[in-house]
């Protein structure tokens, strides 16, 4: 599964090769001799490093990846750091990425410190005695906004305890770390712009590839994983023939296989990316591309989201070279295993994705008949007007995260690799009484078997042999899937998807099904090919009384 370096990002790396070596000299610790019996140093090709003790697992923390993207670095791709000299302190995380300053509390809001432009640093646990074990690389979610690798709910030491080594990542976010730009794009050795955050995964994997061997990990043997964002990330990792060969299985927990912008052409009733780029810039009156690197980056990133600037992958052809849902057809993703689910709940701590309930079951009816046409009767029977609140969040859950889950284990069951399909369905005392059953990220105290380490406003899992049963069989399924690409735990295996459609359920334990939610993937599927065929419309959120009027009877469209 190896792979050097692809010859794009060595050809972009050479105009920072000089501050590439003037970084590694500023940041490396005074040199030293390095005490061989010591387990919390680790001598890498990147550099020694000294880790600290946690337990019994060892952590590495704030472990640079690539040289910082400030100054003239800024929207450019992530460029290899030279190995430093000496014995570099990791017993800290780097600061988080720059994102926006916080407003309203919410259920997810949390305090992650210090934030900076410099922060392409990356985390490990491992145990001592680890030796060519499964490797696990994090990759967090956050809307591609928000986020960092050193949120206390990803604290990869449980994980690690059952013997593989996890890894945590940072990587560029919101205008930082997706702004795509006539200007950038007139610079760039590839005529590219957009897709810095999703490089900077690309050469974090290839970090762990070079590195990971001396921590105890296999770097043929890496499985790339992600929630939300990071589920999403994860895709995009699939379709990139830049991080071929540099994983071999991924695990996407709630993703969205949605249309994203193309680099140069609008479509599907989206600007081209270069042309939101150039909008946004205009906006906020930054005339050229000095002007919008001498920007503070707190400043720009505050600025941006409030003119409304989503972040999103680009499709430039290269780095993602077509739609999602394009390259999967055709059979272009990662040919490697699949583990990929959603939680029943999802919406209910996302209600800002669903439409407001109407004045009555006669005015759903009718939105959706007319939005809907031949496809209305199958809607209606799978979200009826019965309970339209119920049915509105069902209805944006299913099309945003439960189509994805089916399409990726679909998807590679056709490819001839093994795909495991998984529904979050557990709820407990305190999320219940607050409406949130089974709500968005609810499974990460699960599996990551931190349920004390959730931000201040989570409901408080309780601490009960029952919640610690879920979460052990949860981490026993994950960490299997990792070692071998077949999820198992002690006390049942997970069956594949495979032609019957099996699939596990995740409430008071693991049960195993067949078909799940009869009839939802293919209404997604069906409205999905008629905004992709028309051209005129993503797909995405707008769904249900969202939506727009689907094309009827297009032959296309099985």
């Amino acid at each position: 599964m190896r792979r050097s370096h692809p010859h794009l990002f060595r050809r972009l790396a050479v105009m920072a090769a000089l501050a590439a070596s003037m970084a590694a000299c500023g940041a490396m610790a005074s040199a030293r001799p390095v005490p061989q019996s010591d387990p919390l140093v680790v001598a890498a090709p990147a550099g020694t490093v000294r880790g600290r003790a946690e337990g019994d697992i060892r952590a590495f923390k704030g472990i640079p990846y690539a040289v910082p993207p400030v100054g003239e670095g800024r929207w450019r791709p992530p460029v290899p750091l030279a190995p430093w000299t000496g014995v570099r302190n990791s017993a800290q995380f780097g600061p988080a990425c720059i994102q926006p300053t916080p407003g309203v509390p919410h259920i997810y809001s949390q305090d992650l410190g210090a934030t900076s432009e410099d922060c392409l640093t990356l985390n490990i646990w491992s145990q001592t005695s680890a030796q060519a074990a499964p490797v696990i690389v994090w990759i967090h979610g956050g809307s591609l906004v928000a986020g960092s690798s050193k949120e206390r709910l990803y604290d990869g030491a449980r994980l690690a305890s059952e013997g593989v080594v996890v890894v945590s990542i940072n990587y560029r976010l919101g205008v930082l770390g997706y702004l795509a730009h006539p200007d950038l794009s007139a610079e760039s050795p590839a005529a590219l712009s957009g897709n810095y955050g999703v490089m900077d995964q690309i050469q974090a994997l290839t970090w762990v590839q070079q590195n990971i061997a001396a921590f105890g990990g296999d770097p043929a043997n890496v499985t790339i994983a992600g929630e939300s964002a990071g589920g999403l990330s994860v895709i995009y990792l699939m379709t990139s023939p830049y991080a071929r060969g540099l994983f071999a299985r991924a695990i996407v927990q709630s993703g969205y296989m949605i249309s994203t912008p193309e680099l140069k052409q609008a479509r599907f009733g989206m600007p081209s990316a270069e042309e939101a780029g150039a909008t946004l810039t205009r906006r906020l009156q930054l005339p050229s591309l000095r002007a919008m690197r001498a920007t503070d980056p707190q400043v720009l990133t505050d600025q941006a989201a409030m003119a409304g600037f989503l972040p999103f992958g680009t499709v430039d052809g290269m780095i993602l070279p077509g739609q999602m849902v394009d390259v999967f057809d055709q059979g272009r993703q990662a040919p490697v295993p699949v583990l990929a689910g959603f939680n029943s709940g999802e919406i209910r701590s996302l209600r800002m994705l669903a439409s407001p309930v109407p004045g009555s079951a006669a005015d759903y009816e009718r939105v959706i008949r007319d939005r809907y046409g031949d496809l209305a009767d199958d809607y209606l029977r799978l979200y009826p007007s019965s309970d339209m609140a119920e049915s509105i969040l069902a209805a944006t859950r299913d099309a945003l995260y439960g189509w994805t889950s089916e399409r990726l284990v679909r998807s590679q069951t056709a490819l001839g690799q093994a795909g495991y399909l998984y529904l979050f369905d557990h709820g407990y005392p305190a999320a219940d009484a607050a409406g949130l059953h089974a709500f968005h990220a609810s499974e990460l105290p699960y599996m990551f078997g931190n349920p004390d380490r959730t931000p201040p406003r989570w409901p408080r899992v309780p601490d009960t042999a029952e919640e610690v049963a879920l979460s052990d069989a949860m981490i026993d399924y994950w960490i299997s899937f990792a070692r071998d690409g077949r999820p198992q735990s002690q006390d049942s295996a997970w069956p594949a998807y495979g032609r019957e459609g099996h699939f596990v359920t995740f409430d008071s334990g693991a049960r195993t099904g067949v078909a799940l939610f009869p009839g939802m993937f293919d209404l997604h599927e069906q409205s999905m090919c008629r905004r992709r065929t028309a051209g005129n419309a993503p797909w995405n959120w707008n769904i249900g009384l969202m939506s727009p009027k689907l094309a009827q009877g297009l032959g296309s469209c099985p």
